[in-house]
């Protein structure tokens, strides 16, 4: 059987497409695919930090694949219960505790599930003609795959809620104006960019890395008040950000201020 998806490295990168073409719809196999693959970026010390894509030029991903959903109607209206999978539809919406950074570089349309995806990942950047649509409401269904959950975190309410109640389209330039899409690149350069920036995330201190994504993942609905009280806490090793209390006790703790001192590049060990 084909795989859905295709991996590469690029030294402490890990680039996933997402490969099923025309319109890379995700079945239950494909999230499943996703899923071990993310898994892999998470378990393999070697690297740190994921890239997602897709294969094709218009379409990163028409979501959920309806078809497959429509054979199953009948199971759904027993059970009220759909298999998304492990993480959630797309392997990453809801993989809790990825501690490595992931990139989504969008090179087309990202629909409904498919735009779920993007929003679980730390830094979007688009193509020029990429697009954001959550069209579930005229489907009869809900964007509850983290759309609901998150698009209002990452767009103003009043955006996010007419998004999804008219299913318009979000261009790139628009989602940019709004902070969701960090960079927007012509089409070509995209993934040059994109795995450029990668490589550069990968050059921090890997303990520092996944600290402040678990910091940043604790402090969002916080006050700053209460966010200080928490990383203040992990230096009284309160248990409530671990892996920031794992950097505060690694050798790569120091290692960053003594290279700087000695005049040399910091050797990280991840330890």
């Amino acid at each position: 059987m084909n795989k859905s998806i295709t991996m590469e490295r690029f030294g402490q990168v890990l680039e996933i497409t997402l490969n099923r073409l025309p319109v890379n719809a995700i079945n239950l196999a494909t999230s499943c695919e996703l899923y071990d693959a993310f898994n892999l970026l998470q378990t393999d010390d070697e690297l740190q930090v994921g890239i997602i894509t897709a294969a094709g030029e218009s379409i990163f991903s028409a979501g959920w694949d309806l078809n497959e959903f429509a054979a199953n109607g009948d199971n759904l209206l027993e059970t009220g219960i759909y298999d998304l999978g492990p993480g959630g539809l797309g392997g990453l919406p809801e993989f809790w505790g990825l501690k490595k950074p992931v990139i989504a570089a969008v090179n087309g349309k990202a629909i409904g599930g498919g735009f779920e995806m993007l929003l679980a990942a730390d830094i979007i950047v688009a193509a020029e003609h990429a697009e954001f649509l959550l069209p579930e409401v005229s489907l009869g269904f809900l964007p509850d795959g983290g759309g609901i959950q998150r698009v209002a975190k990452r767009l103003p309410y009043n955006v996010a809620v007419e998004l999804m109640l008219t299913g318009r389209a979000l261009s790139a330039q628009e989602a940019n104006h709004y902070g969701l899409v960090a960079k927007i690149f012509p089409a070509n350069e995209l993934l040059p960019r994109a795995r450029k920036l990668a490589q550069t995330i990968a050059k921090g201190a890997p303990l520092a890395l996944q600290a402040l994504k678990e910091v940043m993942n604790n402090i969002e609905d916080l006050s700053v008040e209460e966010s200080f009280k928490l990383t203040r806490g992990a230096w009284k090793s309160e248990g409530k950000l671990p892996l920031f209390e794992k950097m505060l006790n690694s050798d790569d703790y120091l290692e960053g201020s003594r290279a700087f001192s000695e005049k040399r590049q910091p050797m990280y060990k991840g330890c």
